[in-house]
């Protein structure tokens, strides 16, 4: 897992590969355009909330936001698993977006554990 990359930023360039995943599914059918709807919504909202938890007013805040970008992180993950096994969107396709979306949701999963340890994380 590369930790070494800014949580800010790599969840910012996971949101754009999501808008753009979006925008290609969103040319399709109805039920594809539903779809891209629920992942853009989710996809996007973990970057937001990494953003919004930087300038967290207290610890307990710090974590909330971070506990709201989890949640957003497991749902993302659960639409794309769906577009794999629907075979809505070729496997090959997204293989790397799922596994950036595990490395994300542990990554940040593990930036809450260490901030409700009370212990200094880079991300604080």
């Amino acid at each position: 897992m590369a930790e070494n990359r800014d949580i800010v930023e790599r969840t910012f360039d996971f949101s754009i590969r999501i808008v753009k995943l979006a925008q290609h599914m969103s040319k399709d059918s109805t039920c594809n355009r539903i779809l891209a709807r629920q992942i853009l919504r989710a996809g996007t909202s973990i970057g937001a909330n990494v953003e919004e938890a930087k300038g967290g007013q207290s610890r307990a805040d710090f974590i909330h936001k971070y506990s709201i970008a989890l949640k957003e992180a497991r749902e993302t993950n659960y639409w794309l698993r769906l577009l794999v096994a629907s075979e809505i969107v070729n496997k090959q396709k997204l293989l790397d977006l799922v596994t950036e979306s595990e490395e994300i949701k542990n990554i940040i999963a593990k930036i809450i554990i260490n901030s409700r340890k009370g212990n200094k994380t880079t991300e604080e």
